[in-house]
């Protein structure tokens, strides 16, 4: 599967405007592939709607994003938002598509959007690593998809869902305690640029 995380900084008070124009625009008969999130951040940088999109090709992700670019109004929300970037992401290999939370049953309503630099030659180490690690550590909570940028710096980015913040933070330390996690070796491979970003779904989200 396919990816575009989109983030838009919008003026403060607008997201309930943004969000449903946003439903709105990725939901038309013209849109191409499939809303799955729509989040507006709560912890990290805020005022930002950030938007996943999945698709079931690389072509059909360009098309999408061209229809974006070219567009009087992107998301609907031309006339609201401050600031616009998109960013195109392949799943890991191994990983199972993205889908809502009313088929999946994975749902937060507390999301962590995380982003890791790669060192040369840490992408494939770091793809077989998560592969190995990452059922155990899903027995503690479950990751939503963790895929590779196709633009941009070399960088992943990893989105988690949690019931609750305290419930992030007794995941975490329990991974570390009970050796689950990172997986052993997997930080060698990343560089220093780390990014999360603390996310609620809008009304809109599919994953909710």
């Amino acid at each position: 599967m396919y990816y575009e995380l989109a983030t838009m900084t919008l003026p403060m008070g607008t997201a309930g405007q943004a969000a449903t124009l946003v439903q709105a625009y990725c939901t038309s008969g013209h849109a191409g592939g499939e809303l799955l999130g729509c989040w507006t951040s709560d912890i990290g940088v805020l005022n930002q709607m950030i938007v996943l999109r999945g698709f079931d090709s690389l072509a059909a992700l360009q098309a999408e994003r061209s229809r974006t670019q070219l567009h009087a109004s992107p998301f609907g929300c031309g006339e609201i938002y401050l600031r616009l970037e998109q960013h195109s992401f392949q799943g890991f290999p191994w990983m199972k598509p993205v889908r809502p939370s009313a088929e999946s049953g994975i749902a937060g309503p507390v999301y962590e959007i995380r982003t890791y630099g790669i060192r040369p030659g840490g992408t494939q180490p770091t793809i077989d690593l998560w592969q190995e690690y990452l059922p155990p550590r899903e027995q503690l909570s479950p990751c939503v998809v963790a895929m590779l940028a196709l633009d941009g710096a070399p960088r992943f980015t990893n989105i988690w869902a949690y019931p609750s913040l305290d419930a992030r933070s007794k995941a975490r330390a329990d991974a570390v305690a009970q050796g689950l996690w990172p997986p052993k070796g997997g930080p060698s491979h990343l560089t220093a640029e780390m990014v999360s970003t603390i996310a609620l779904p809008t009304a809109v989200s599919p994953l909710r």
